[in-house]
């Protein structure tokens, strides 16, 4: 049974997210703050998947969200926010967010998300064809998730490794912003900008200058392409 943690101040929130959470047959822990949410993680490494909402006493769910992406590359953080400014849903993707919610949601909404996001975790190794994409300088190993920048690991949210093995088995082939997000999100929820926050993410982590990329590579108006050499 995934097991999934609910971080939100709200008592009434919080017992409506993790009601509807526990009919969906997971197993819920429940914080109340920033602080504790970082202390059950100590304790409950396997946990799977973090429902955080952003505005908390204390440690806000930024910092926190900051906090475990440093020592946790492979969890689910799906940040939950009454705010609609585009700056804000940026900032918690740009920290490693996985994807966010905003408030009101539907139960139906949030669950759809969270399975999202596991699907991506749980990815099963048995469908795994060719375990190795390679593109000079790259290597991609499906098998075990890593991806290689002339033989260098570079440390990949599993999402942005989602992304970038769409995009790399896909090579010189535009995929438009609705496309990689209906292949990597599990299906469209009507904003892109997730898209292009975790390519300008990408760009950052593989490209020389990311201001000028050489592989994830951009055609303007239409989506983005995975070029294997320099332009």
């Amino acid at each position: 049974m995934e097991q999934i943690m609910v971080v939100e101040d709200e008592a009434s929130i919080r017992g409506f997210i993790v009601l509807s959470l526990k009919h969906a047959g997971f197993d819920v822990l429940q914080a109340e703050t920033g602080e504790e949410a970082l202390e059950i993680l100590e304790e409950k490494p396997m946990i799977q998947i973090i429902l955080l909402d952003v505005m908390l006493p204390g440690i806000n769910g930024f910092d926190v969200a900051k906090q475990v992406r440093a020592w946790n590359k492979s969890i689910g953080i799906i940040l939950l926010t009454a705010k609609i400014q585009e700056a804000d849903k940026v900032q918690g993707l740009d920290l490693g967010a996985d994807d966010y919610i905003t408030k009101p949601f539907s139960p139906a909404e949030m669950i759809a998300r969270v399975k999202a996001v596991l699907r991506r975790l749980n990815d099963p190794v048995s469908q795994v064809q060719n375990e190795y994409i390679t593109s000079s300088p790259f290597k991609l190993s499906k098998k075990n998730e890593q991806f290689f920048k002339d033989d260098q690991l570079i440390e990949l949210t599993p999402t942005e490794f989602l992304l970038i093995e769409t995009l790399m088995e896909h090579e010189d082939s535009l995929l438009s912003r609705d496309e990689l997000l209906e292949h990597v999100w599990g299906t469209h929820f009507g904003d892109a900008k997730i898209v292009d926050v975790n390519i300008r993410r990408l760009r950052q982590k593989i490209e020389e200058d990311p201001s000028d990329p050489q592989y994830i590579c951009t055609h303007w108006g239409r989506g983005y392409f995975w070029h294997g050499g320099s332009k």
